[in-house]
């Protein structure tokens, strides 16, 4: 359990843009900052964060929070774990007692496979560090490799004991189940017995961004032929191989600093790199890049430098993760390494500086890489040449910008020595095809959707919500701002008629609500709304310094969820810069007693519409009332014809 003065100072420590920054790039957009979205394929940022507000949004999924609900839908962390995420992160001590076998038991799937790898995690990096057969095996191979202590904590590299199942006996007797050793990968069940998957290798644990241990590669130490050289853990509810990059964790702020991600294929390339002093590189880990792992680097940066060792085969077998990296709209580079050397044995044997500079020398865009590569290989054949070229231009054509695609085929034009007309040609008919497909996908769809289109009727505005929404947004941005308000106030005249005279009158905003909404008898129907209404007038008379975003933190999900759509909802127009221009969209602080006045005006004459309907209902249905029905059908309607008028006045006001 955490103590509440803990949970407290974590909320006034963390700050969600730097909370958020760590796994989105973030763009400074007037007083905001927007980015692409975590949580859908985009190309057009729709996810804004407010420094002011402490609180985010993401237009594209509906999705918002502070940054403890960020951390719980982005990384699946429950509560208790993003408040500890947080206090890691700031530096703040936080009081954690152990816990138990039956808590243990009773925590959800996911969480207990998360609990399982980390404590597994902690045992190969004691039995490397602790054990004599860690420290002769494991931490002499680390050592051979060229690492330091420091740079193998960092990591949490570990040993895994070459012995049927000391890992999974030791698991066994923490009071982990072996039906989660199992779904982890880390134990091996065999009807008549059970084994240790990773006996005898090094441990290479693997991040998610935020620092949680997914699962494992482990690299065997032997010259067994029959056993692989790497072993992974398998495909489980928190691992999924094609979306995950090896040091993502390590490497997310050095890319978004550097605005460039090197992307290598091994383990001990990355930390080779990270222990030279480039931290910004990540690998796929031996599998082909997936379009997954392209978004996790595309959140953080838009630029990828793709470094390939010394052998030709493996450079021409990953050129197909190129294209898919200019699929996702991103600039890509590639450097190769002299022959025989890879990232590894080439940051070990030179300094920072030398390798910063070869990195920046032999860099090349991908098609000078891939021209010259397939030049070589096509030599002074004509097939081949011709082959080479509509390769290069299938790949400019998976390119979303168009004015990137131009000035690539201007590119390909010069260094092919071939027309650029003949080229636009080629790129027209990849794109026609590409077109011809994608029109046959689509009139496949439209066919299971026909159904849907025709039970589907136009979706109608419910001016009741809209209105009680508008009282929560007034009430949270400026339930303490003190007006002048206008009321007309009912006079009755020499002649007996009624008519309105206005009254000046100072007030606070939530009070001005409060007392119009108590006069009238009017209640909420959204049973969100009205929850959240009760709970902002009673928190806006005790605390007279309100705060949106202490008042967030304290509400339960599904409330804060809805307070922060509120919020964020105006900042969605600013995410299309419509100052550039000349659209300037109007500050509502400049009429805050008017936009009262009407709302309140407005959902008064909705709520008299509503009732005159319902007595109009009643005298189709009613014969002895009919007449006193009618009289208050007519007074209801004489007093939104008076309300109207008012609206008139505030309106052109």
């Amino acid at each position: 359990m955490i103590s509440k003065s803990t949970i407290d100072q974590v909320f006034e420590t963390a700050r969600v843009e730097e909370v958020i920054g760590d796994f989105v790039q973030l763009k400074k957009a007037g007083s905001n900052f927007k980015g692409l979205s975590p949580f859908s394929d985009e190309r057009s940022p729709s996810f804004m964060v407010s420094p002011v507000k402490q609180i985010w949004k993401d237009f594209s999924s509906g999705k918002g929070g502070n940054a403890v609900t960020f951390l719980m839908e982005h990384e699946h962390f429950t509560y208790p774990e993003a408040i500890k995420y947080l206090a890691k992160k700031y530096n703040i001590e936080i009081e954690e007692t152990e816990q138990t076998d039956e808590q243990k038991q009773a925590a959800n799937e996911r969480e207990s496979l998360y609990l399982v790898n980390e404590f597994a995690k902690d045992y190969f990096e004691r039995v490397l560090f602790k054990t004599d057969a860690g420290q002769a095996i494991g931490l002499s191979y680390f050592k051979e490799r060229g690492f330091t202590n420091e740079t193998i904590k960092a990591f949490n590299l570990g040993y895994c004991l070459d012995e049927w199942q000391a890992f999974t006996d030791e698991a066994l007797k923490k009071g982990y189940l072996l039906d989660n050793l199992e779904k982890t990968g880390l134990t091996i069940v065999k009807p008549d017995k059970k084994f240790d998957r990773f006996k005898g290798r090094v441990i290479f644990p693997i991040h998610s961004m935020s620092g949680r241990v997914l699962g494992f590669g482990g690299r065997i130490l032997t010259t067994d032929k029959k056993a692989a050289k790497y072993l992974n853990s398998p495909e489980s509810e928190v691992y999924h191989k094609s979306k995950i990059l090896y040091g993502i964790y390590h490497a997310k702020q050095a890319i978004a600093k550097e605005d460039n991600c090197y992307l290598v294929e091994g383990y001990t390339d990355v930390i080779q790199f990270h222990q030279t002093g480039i931290k910004n590189v990540v690998a796929s880990s031996g599998t082909a890049l997936t379009p997954e792992q392209i978004r996790l680097v595309n959140r953080l940066t838009k630029n990828i430098t793709v470094l390939f060792d010394g052998d030709a085969a493996g450079i021409r077998a990953s050129l197909r993760g190129i294209d898919l990296i200019l699929e996702q709209g991103m600039n890509v580079k590639v450097c190769t390494f002299p022959e025989g050397e890879d990232p590894d044995s080439f940051a070990k044997q030179n300094t920072l500086e030398e390798l910063q500079a070869y990195l920046n020398e032999a860099s090349q865009d991908f098609i000078q890489f891939k021209a010259s590569l397939l030049i070589a290989e096509a030599k002074n054949d004509p097939i081949k040449k011709a082959e080479t070229i509509r390769d290069i231009v299938n790949s400019i054509s998976k390119i979303p910008d168009q004015i990137k695609k131009e000035i690539y085929i201007q590119e390909c034009s010069r260094i092919m020595d071939i027309s650029e007309d003949v080229l636009f040609s080629t790129l027209a008919q990849i794109n026609k095809k590409d077109i011809q497909e994608a029109a046959k996908t689509y009139k496949a769809q439209q066919k299971s959707f026909e159904v849907v289109k025709a039970e589907k009727e136009a979706k109608k505005v419910d001016l009741q919500y809209e209105l009680e929404r508008k009282i929560i947004e007034i009430l949270l941005l400026y339930g303490t701002e003190s007006e002048d308000f206008e009321d007309l106030v009912l006079k009755e005249t020499e002649d007996g008629d009624l008519d309105l005279e206005p009254v000046i009158h100072k007030a606070k905003v939530f009070e001005k609500i409060y007392l119009d909404l108590q006069e009238d008898e009017m209640q909420f129907s959204n049973p969100n709304f009205k929850s959240l209404y009760y709970t902002i007038i009673d928190t806006l008379h005790q605390e007279p310094d309100f705060s949106t975003k202490n008042f967030v933190n304290k509400l339960d999900p599904e409330l804060a969820s809805d307070v922060t759509t509120i919020l964020m909802n105006d900042e969605r127009y600013r995410l299309h810069d419509w100052q550039r221009n000349n659209i300037i969209p109007k500050d509502k602080k400049h009429s805050i007693a008017q936009l009262v006045t009407q709302t309140i005006l407005t959902l008064r004459c909705y709520l008299i519409d509503k009732k005159v309907a319902e007595y109009q209902n009643d005298t189709l249905q009613a014969d002895s009332n009919t007449r006193s029905i009618l009289e208050d059908v007519k007074d209801y309607v004489g007093l939104k014809m008076l309300l109207s008028r008012k609206l008139g006045k505030v309106v052109s006001g």
